[in-house]
């Protein structure tokens, strides 16, 4: 249960034909300058064994952005040390934005996208990943996710 970007919010579609620049699904590069990975801020639902995920990009530096890339498929991959990172997607439900929270990337085993986890402030989402949300936070995302206003 979750909803997901498919890009960077600085992605444009110009960047398509730079040569330095690229976009998969789990992985950016715009100019050669800045580095994305795609992760999950995973957010437990209460009362229930459930789990909310918005799924999400990271800007990473140059140095870990090619650490992740060398570690990408190989097994155990998920004993790396947390990439620090900035938030580099804005989830307009929130009142405050979310673009730049400072987040840590937890690599998980092959074929899982790493685990986003915020510092802990007192930005609503920061908030909701730590305190969970109920089904009714999860019906209200739905409804403003898949009938904007």
């Amino acid at each position: 249960m979750g909803y997901s970007t498919l890009a960077p919010d600085v992605w444009e579609p110009r960047f398509e034909n730079d040569p330095d620049s690229m976009l998969s699904s789990d992985q950016c590069v715009i100019r050669g300058q800045h580095f994305f990975i795609r992760g999950l801020i995973e957010i437990p639902v209460i009362g229930s064994e459930d789990v909310f995920s918005w799924g999400v990009w990271v800007s990473l530096s140059k140095d870990n952005f090619a650490r992740a890339l060398k570690v990408w498929n190989t097994e155990g991959r998920e004993a790396e040390k947390p990439y620090f990172g900035w938030l580099s997607t804005e989830l307009a439900l929130y009142t405050e934005s979310t673009t730049d929270l400072k987040t840590n990337a937890h690599t998980r085993p092959v074929g899982a996208r790493p685990f986003i986890e915020l510092e802990p402030t007192d930005h609503p989402l920061a908030v909701e990943q730590r305190t969970g949300i109920t089904h009714d936070r999860v019906r209200e995302i739905a409804t403003a996710v898949l009938h904007p206003a």
